[in-house]
C-alpha cells in the first residue's frame, strides 16, 4: 500500500481545515507531511489522526512537520492543579494578566480556574 494512500484520511483533513503550503512527498518509504495550521487546535486534531492511523507511532514510514501560523490564537485545556500563573510560564514573555484579560468571558475570578476549561492564549 502507498504511504499516500495509508495516510489519505490525514492528507485529507489537514486539507479541509485551511493548512497553508501544506507539501506530501514520499521518499525512501517515508512520507513528508509539512505545513502550516492555521491554529494550535488544528494542528491537535492532525496529530490526532496520526495517533490513530499509527498509534504507537512505530512504522517510521511518516515525517510530520506541522507548524502553527504565527499570531494564530493558541488555546489551552486546563488541568488538575493549573493556575494562570503555572499556564504562563509555559509561554515565555505571557503573563498571567494576559490570559485572565483574553477569557474574562470565562474567567470571573483569576483565582479560580476549573480543570476541563479551554483558554485562549494570546501571543505574548
Amino acid at each position: 500500500m502507498a504511504l499516500q494512500d495509508k495516510y489519505a484520511t490525514l492528507i485529507q483533513q489537514a486539507t479541509s481545515a485551511g493548512v497553508s503550503g501544506l507539501q506530501v512527498v514520499e521518499q525512501n518509504n517515508v512520507l513528508y507531511v509539512t505545513g502550516t495550521a492555521p491554529s494550535s487546535a488544528v494542528k491537535d486534531q492532525i496529530w490526532s489522526t496520526y495517533e490513530k492511523l499509527d498509534p504507537e507511532m512505530r512504522s517510521g514510514d511518516m515525517v510530520l512537520n506541522i507548524s502553527v501560523a504565527e499570531g494564530a490564537e493558541q488555546e489551552y485545556e486546563v488541568k488538575s492543579g493549573d493556575s494562570l500563573s503555572k499556564i504562563a510560564k509555559n509561554y515565555p514573555g505571557l503573563t498571567w494578566q494576559k490570559i485572565y484579560e483574553a477569557n474574562k468571558d470565562q474567567i470571573k475570578n483569576p483565582d479560580i480556574i476549573q480543570p476541563g476549561w479551554k483558554l485562549k492564549i494570546p501571543s505574548a
